[in-house]
């Protein structure tokens, strides 16, 4: 028997961040970190506080939930990510010196601002250390939902009308009321989570929904309410991608699928695979390798549509281009439901992300 031992793939596992998804990754980080192989991968953990200061976490997975912001200082040794191809990795700040620990491959879990809209893989571009994800162009246009919708338009993808508006416009409420009607959604155009958005039932409700908005964003997005089921569907790959073969569906607590109803109502329903028509699933398919494509993702996302069963109809509502890793976040789910551990597709996943490195891209 031949015993051959292969050396240990180094990893880098960036979590937290200074955005308002900072407590969704440290859920998130727990589960990927679990889901590694330890035979396959030596793991180090990159931790970025509210406050946006780094720091090497060397202590387990379970300890993340323990982390007290206001004292790290001490505790653990500040450590950055060099943007210098000579590094290509950690430089971290022991007692001791200065320590260079090289990284063939990162894992950002991360989401929203300055993490999953194209700023920290800038970082990794320049570093030139292959990550897990979307790239540069991938992860901001799909973080700009304005954005997205221009381009998902130019695809063909139906949708719901919108209307956008930056801060310092004047706000023309009666255009606003004629297109789109009520109720309408009002989303901060750069933002996750569902953080910051509200429906408006009336005048009242769309101005102070825009003024919600506009403290997460200087951009935001008024959108045609779809009285629709929500679907969503896992997407892998780089220039072949495919979609899990289970779907899923959602029944939110709440009046539709807001922060509470995604991380701290159990009574939120996920349904995979999700109970729609076989011939809508394939379309819904369809739209969803289309968006991918057109976007420039890479690597992973999770793609959510609007499905009016009696109608038939489907409407692209977002492209999330890190998905939540937490125990009941869809995009694993599907994956699992569809024959795919966590382990198998983390393992997949990071096989993307060298993929994409050695093509240069």
């Amino acid at each position: 028997m031949n015993n051959i031992q292969t050396e240990k793939m180094n990893v880098c596992v960036v979590f937290g961040g200074n955005s308002s998804e900072h407590d969704i990754s440290k859920i998130s980080v727990v589960t990927v970190l679990k889901s590694l192989d330890s035979d396959k991968y030596n793991v180090h953990k990159i931790f970025i506080t509210r406050e946006g200061r780094w720091y090497y976490f060397d202590k387990n997975a379970e300890d993340i939930k323990n982390i007290q912001e206001g004292s790290l200082d001490g505790m653990f040794d500040e450590a950055v990510i060099s943007p210098s191809t000579s590094d290509r990795g950690i430089i971290r700040m022991t007692k001791n010196g200065i320590e260079r620990i090289k990284i063939d491959v990162v894992i950002p879990v991360l989401h929203g601002k300055n993490g999953e809209d194209g700023t920290i893989q800038g970082l990794f571009e320049l570093a030139d250390i292959p990550y897990v994800g979307p790239g540069v162009i991938g992860s901001s246009v799909c973080m700009d939902k304005c954005i997205a919708k221009i381009l998902f338009k130019e695809a063909g993808i139906p949708q719901a009308d919108w209307v956008s508006v930056k801060y310092g416009d004047d706000v023309d409420v009666k255009e606003i009321e004629d297109k789109l009607g009520y109720p309408c959604f009002i989303k901060p155009s750069n933002a996750g989570s569902s953080v910051g958005i509200s429906k408006a039932h009336n005048r009242d409700e769309l101005l102070s929904g825009i003024k919600l908005a506009f403290e997460h964003d200087y951009k935001v997005l008024i959108e045609e309410f779809v009285p629709a089921s929500e679907v969503e569907s896992a997407v892998i790959g780089n220039f072949e991608p495919k979609v899990a073969t289970n779907i899923g569906e959602i029944a939110p607590s709440n009046e539709f699928y807001d922060f509470d109803a995604k991380y701290n109502d159990s009574n939120s329903k996920l349904t995979i695979p999700a109970n729609i028509d076989k011939d809508i699933e394939e379309k819904l398919k369809d739209y969803a390798i289309r968006a991918y494509k057109i976007c420039e993702c890479r690597g992973l996302s999770r793609v959510d549509f609007f499905v009016d069963k009696e109608k038939g109809e489907i409407r692209l509502n977002e492209i999330n281009t890190l998905p939540g890793f937490t125990s009941i976040s869809m995009y694993p789910k599907m994956w699992e439901v569809s024959g795919v551990s966590n382990t198998e597709l983390i393992d997949r996943l990071i096989g993307h992300a060298l993929d994409m490195n050695r093509r240069g891209v």
